[in-house]
């Protein structure tokens, strides 16, 4: 299965998840050449030849990513990695968001309509992300997706290819966690 096949738009209260196009290569722009957006991604900033590359290559068969759109605006706000990791039926998932739509509760809102469709959908057994111990935001948003530290990997990432060797922490569902935390959110109305 892949994201261009398979994905069909995923609504949530403020937000619409939908492939990427190839024409989104200006919007993807607009915040991936912010280096405080990227400070924490391998690829760091983008300029415009690179965001547009990004935009065609997560426009076809071999998407990584899911645009994510402002429902109110209509504008692309961010993107989801969101890809097989190497484990059988595992899916990766991570995010970006423009600087200033950080902190509003979109990652949340985002990832958890996309641990839906990776369980409920692509019956994935786990789904896993990754981020430096330094980003406390991105890690304390896959906590609250109920997702479990596993793993404290010492100087195991290279930011950039010639970087620094930077911590990395390990987070992982599974799908029984999942559906365990949809029951206990669905009796208590949540």
């Amino acid at each position: 299965m892949n994201l261009e096949t398979m994905f069909a738009p995923r609504e949530t209260p403020r937000l619409v998840l939908r492939r990427l196009r190839a024409d989104d290569g200006l919007s993807i722009l607009r915040y991936m050449s912010d280096s405080k957006v990227t400070v924490w991604l391998p690829e760091g900033t983008l300029n415009a030849e690179q965001a547009r590359e990004f935009a065609v290559r997560n426009s076809g068969a071999q998407a990584k990513a899911v645009g994510v759109v402002h429902k109110t605006s209509q504008v692309l706000i961010g993107h989801m990695m969101f890809h097989p990791w190497f484990g059988a039926r595992t899916h990766e998932i991570g995010w970006v968001f423009a600087r200033e739509h950080q902190g509003l509760g979109y990652a949340t809102e985002a990832a958890t309509s996309l641990l839906a469709y990776a369980f409920e959908i692509l019956k994935c057994h786990r789904v896993i992300a990754t981020c430096q111990p330094e980003n406390k935001a991105s890690w304390r948003v896959m906590e609250k997706l109920g997702m479990r530290r596993e793993a404290h990997f010492r100087r195991g990432h290279q930011l950039r290819p010639g970087g620094e060797w930077c911590d990395e922490y390990f987070y992982a569902l599974l799908a029984d966690e999942h559906a365990s935390t949809r029951a206990v959110d669905e009796r208590s109305g949540g």
